[in-house]
């Protein structure tokens, strides 16, 4: 290897560091946000840190954190999926009216049910965004009220109660396994189980190139359209899976099921290290970033603050995040062109 090609492999290699350690540093900066907020309140009312009071805060973050991961799929790809909530609440509804008219399905079953709503409200998205070419945000704004309506319309009214659902599909939503609750232990094992994929193997990898440049990605022959396709299908399977769950964990379900969520979820994609232009982040970085939200949340409800403030701190917190991905954007864009310099 020649001198200029050491060089400029060299430089390579501390471009991907650097965008390691950034991703990293977020992470670890919004772990530590949580720890003053989580101290900080614990402070004001020491009850904030007592063990139902945690498990509280955990059970609120599991259906958005949940979420996070599917949209963190889609938005590395420099897509955004705004049906989410409307795909849970439709999951949501459709699985409830069918555990309350058949007491004897195995919650498996009906979960899988969920789920299965979910992938093909999600493949309808991907089939228009990957193969008609139109832009995620207007499509998925599009379905967001098509499913909405749907639910609407399928419901005509109709509220399923807690009464109405069997033991089994309530016992999922309420138990706990180890002091830990069920919704949080499956809300973990699925962020795990995308951080692994995205992170091990060659189809996960491709969907951050495809983000960071579609066109180089079609060039080295990632099959760009049946990645974004698969991208919308995994997150509406998720958001499938988040309905069954808001399901048993509520009871109570109506059409109105999951409404605006997708705005919490796209705040706490955004809060957590994902750059909303796509090719970078992390699922874990997201599920922290859904915790951070609804602590804050949870701790300005304990010391007093009335909701408004509620919002606007989300808000802010949005606008920090996003500044902070384009400085670190600026700082990537640098080292790569000293990268190509080094290389010429």
């Amino acid at each position: 290897m020649s001198t200029v090609e050491r060089v400029a492999s060299e430089r390579g290699a501390g471009a991907r560091r650097l965008a390691d350690r950034a991703g990293k540093v977020r992470e670890l900066g919004i772990l530590l946000a949580l720890l003053l907020v989580v101290a900080g309140t614990a402070f004001s009312n020491p009850r904030f840190i007592e063990a139902q009071s945690v498990r509280d805060l955990l059970l609120n973050a599991s259906i958005v954190a949940l979420l996070a991961v599917g949209q963190t799929i889609v938005v590395i790809t420099r897509n955004v999926d705004l049906s989410v909530g409307s795909v849970l609440g439709l999951a949501a509804f459709l699985t409830a009216d069918a555990f309350a008219a058949n007491h004897e399905l195995p919650v498996a079953v009906g979960v899988g049910f969920g789920v299965v709503i979910g992938l093909a409200c999600g493949a309808a998205n991907g089939l228009v965004v990957a193969l008609g070419r139109v832009p995620s945000l207007v499509v998925t704004l599009g379905t967001l009220y098509v499913f909405r309506g749907l639910d609407f319309a399928l419901a005509s009214g109709q509220q399923i109660n807690a009464a109405d659902l069997p033991g089994s599909l309530l016992a999922l939503g309420s138990g706990r396994l180890l002091g830990v609750p069920n919704l949080v232990l499956i809300t973990l094992i699925v962020v795990l189980a995308a951080w692994f994929y995205l992170r091990s193997y060659r189809s996960g990898r491709q969907l951050y190139a495809m983000g960071s440049n579609p066109d180089a990605a079609v060039l080295a022959g990632i099959p760009v359209p049946r990645r974004t396709f698969t991208a919308f299908a995994v997150s509406g399977a998720i958001a499938g899976l988040a309905g069954a769950l808001w399901a048993a964990r509520y009871g109570t379900v109506d059409a109105a099921a999951g409404t605006g969520l997708e705005l919490q979820v796209v705040a706490a994609v955004v809060v957590g290290g994902v750059a909303i232009f796509g090719g970078s982040g992390t699922v874990l970085g997201a599920a922290l970033g859904a915790l951070l939200l609804s602590t804050i949340a949870g701790s300005l409800v304990v010391v007093g603050v009335p909701a408004f403030w509620q919002q606007a701190i989300t808000g802010a917190l949005l606008l920090a995040a996003i500044s902070i991905d384009r400085l670190v954007a600026l700082r990537l864009a640098a080292a790569l062109r000293r990268t190509r310099n080094g290389g010429a």
